[in-house]
């Protein structure tokens, strides 16, 4: 039987005063109590904070019915509760556990998806490139927040997923798959934290769900409908996402490598711009050569102003990287069901119609891919450069060919 009594409790003056077995009331001067557990474990001595003193009579204090708290989760204590913690953690170091994991397990907050989603893009963000990491929480916000946000990490279920990633399953099958990909990393990582019992689901996932359709490839626009629809952009206010929208058709780019595009990157008295090789899919650097229009282009969103190297030119909101969904949601407000990377199906396919004196080779070159003909990539620099020129300013010249509606 303790020494202590809920009478002695309440009327203890500051200090620390023995209950017996290790368990002890601490008082502080401002008459603040807690209750302190101290062990043997492994040979060292340990103190484990138990919670705060409840000497209220039952009567007084304010009882769920509903919820019913486990003794460990408890952070406000009677004297016989403090006991009962106290034995419980006193067997748990007798059976070689950590007293303090067991304690703390119980008392660990479960987070929300949505949390659960910034933790595992902060703790993982560092070994993918910075493209990745933003289209790893900017996809989630968009297409699994809506669903899954507010839902505790540890209850997310297949069907939760299925719901989530339906409405763009056939619609946006590519995305469709990424965004279930990422869920899946969300929850394992979840499940590495403690935070959940299980991985991710599996198949289950997309039982109930249609076949997607076959076939990978990005919807490109026929390439007699770009001058019309170029024209369309630029009769349009200004706004980043149109603006870098433009600039990806007119330089046949890949969205990920405009949206990365920065004022350091760019020379202006050769016409070129230089891509570093972190912001290439195959990761060599890459110079892109600028037509007028898209020279044009540069000098109408960044004016005459001066701008540090690293400063984006299509910027988000206060100065960050646009989404990844940006571009294509300006071909979503005008009721084009094509997507941004197409573009770069619609130059290519310009160049081999209306374009024939180019090689193939010089094509593939100016769209960054890899020419596999050993001969051709050892032809002679300067010249291939100055092909392409010509290549992207016919390319220039065309998409400019429509005239701007009134």
């Amino acid at each position: 039987m303790g020494r202590l009594t809920a009478l002695s409790v309440k009327n203890a003056k500051p200090g620390r005063h023995g209950d017996g077995e290790g368990l002890y009331l601490l008082v502080k001067p401002s008459g603040a109590k807690s209750w302190l557990l101290r062990i043997q474990a492994d040979g060292k001595r340990r103190d484990i904070g138990l919670g705060s003193v409840v000497t209220a009579p039952k009567s007084e204090r304010v009882v769920s019915e509903e919820i019913e708290v486990s003794l460990l989760r408890k952070r406000d204590l009677t004297l016989i509760e403090a006991r009962e913690k106290a034995g419980l953690l006193r067997r748990a170091a007798k059976a070689g556990l950590d007293p303090v994991l067991e304690r703390d397990k119980e008392r660990r907050v479960t987070p929300t998806f949505k949390e659960a989603t910034k933790a595992a893009h902060l703790a993982l963000k560092s070994g993918w490139a910075d493209k990745n990491a933003a289209a790893f929480l900017s996809s989630l916000e968009e297409h699994a927040w809506p669903k899954l946000g507010a839902m505790k990490v540890d209850v997310v279920e297949a069907h939760h997923i299925r719901d989530a990633i339906e409405p763009i399953w056939l619609k946006l099958p590519v995305m469709a798959r990424k965004v279930r990909q990422r869920i899946s990393t969300v929850l394992n990582f979840a499940k590495s934290k403690g935070w959940r019992a299980s991985e991710a689901p599996g198949k289950a996932v997309t039982i109930g769900l249609p076949k997607q359709p076959t076939g990978g490839n990005f919807k490109a626009m026929p390439y007699s409908d770009v001058p019309a629809f170029v024209s369309a952009l630029e009769d349009k206010p200004v706004t980043a996402g149109r603006s870098a929208l433009l600039f990806q058709i007119l330089t046949a780019a890949r969205p990920g490598e405009v949206r990365a595009a920065a004022w350091g990157q760019i020379d202006f008295d050769k016409g070129e711009w230089c891509r570093p090789a972190d912001i290439m899919k195959s990761g060599v650097s890459h110079t892109v050569t600028l037509n007028a229009a898209a020279m044009a282009l540069l000098k109408r969103v960044g004016g005459d102003a001066e701008h540090k190297p690293h400063q984006l030119i299509f910027s988000g909101k206060a100065g960050g990287k646009l989404s990844d969904m940006t571009l294509n949601k300006v071909l979503r407000d005008a009721k084009m069901a094509f997507d941004a990377h197409g573009f770069r199906s619609s130059f290519r396919d310009w160049a081999a119609e209306k374009m024939p004196s180019v090689p193939d080779p010089v094509a593939e070159a100016a769209l960054a891919h890899a020419v596999p003909d050993k001969v051709v990539r050892a032809y002679k620099r300067t010249t291939f450069l100055e092909m392409r020129r010509a290549l992207l300013t016919a390319w220039g010249n065309f998409c400019l060919s429509q005239p701007q509606s009134a």
